[in-house]
């Protein structure tokens, strides 16, 4: 097996399962463990995997991108603290914007249920959540193409009702945020709806666990200093989270 071939195996197994160990591929691959790691270190420099402590995990791309149903599985105490502690930058917003994806989702799920809010959303996911619940929240649902992996709307139809709204608040996720390229995502349709909250709301706030940092997609939707607030959790090392604070 060649070079190419076996970072082709390597890619294919990463999306498959969600990650990939040094010692579990190189006996899968029959190469030495060094071999892997050179391997792995490679495909970072090509954006393709990002290497942990012992193994890698997939970047999300324009020809890969994790489900909601994966997303629901992972990092998810760490997703829950990032929600709460975003919904505490409510602050007076009444109209809030809540981006497709998990994280977003407990967002909404924590936004305080005492006082009148309205939420638009592109994610059936969080329409359902608050609208099955008995409070003061009004929830638009933004209705375009439903994306089946993330079940979330796209498309003209999504921009253009943004496009008429003036909202207080955007909770907004990526897939991936770095100092250099901004917030990306791999999809030009999510992409696109993405640009079109920032634009149309007077607040902006990024939550993501720390594995998104340094990690770049395909669309550069929004820059670093669009935001008024990164929120994420303490394993974004405090030197790097300050290097985004400044930008």
């Amino acid at each position: 097996m060649s070079a190419e071939e076996r970072q082709r195996e390597i890619v294919s197994t990463a999306r498959r399962a969600g990650s990939v160990d040094v010692t579990a591929l190189a006996s899968t691959l029959g190469v030495a463990k060094e071999t892997v790691r050179r391997d792995l270190r490679a495909l970072e420099n090509h954006g393709l995997v990002r290497r942990t402590h012992g193994g890698a995990y997939p970047v999300e791309s324009a020809g890969f991108e994790t489900t909601l149903a994966y997303r629901t599985t992972m990092n998810v105490p760490e997703k829950r603290r990032i929600a709460a502690a975003a919904a505490d930058l409510l602050g007076d917003a009444e109209t809030v914007f809540v981006d497709e994806g998990f994280t977003p989702q407990l967002i909404a799920e924590a936004l305080p249920t005492d006082r009148p809010l309205t939420v638009l959303t592109t994610s059936l996911a969080t329409a359902k959540t608050l609208g099955e619940g008995a409070n003061d929240t009004t929830v638009l649902l933004l209705g375009g193409r439903v994306r089946p992996g993330t079940l979330a709307t796209v498309d003209h139809w999504v921009t253009r009702m943004l496009s008429g709204f003036v909202i207080d608040l955007a909770y907004i996720g990526a897939n991936g945020i770095s100092r250099e390229h901004g917030l990306t995502t791999p999809d030009p349709a999510v992409g696109e709806v993405k640009s079109q909250a920032v634009r149309a709301a007077r607040r902006h706030v990024f939550a993501g666990v720390h594995t998104k940092f340094g990690a770049v997609s395909f669309c550069r939707f929004a820059h670093v200093g669009d935001f008024e607030a990164i929120v994420t959790d303490t394993g974004l090392p405090a030197a790097e989270a300050h290097r985004y604070s400044l930008q």
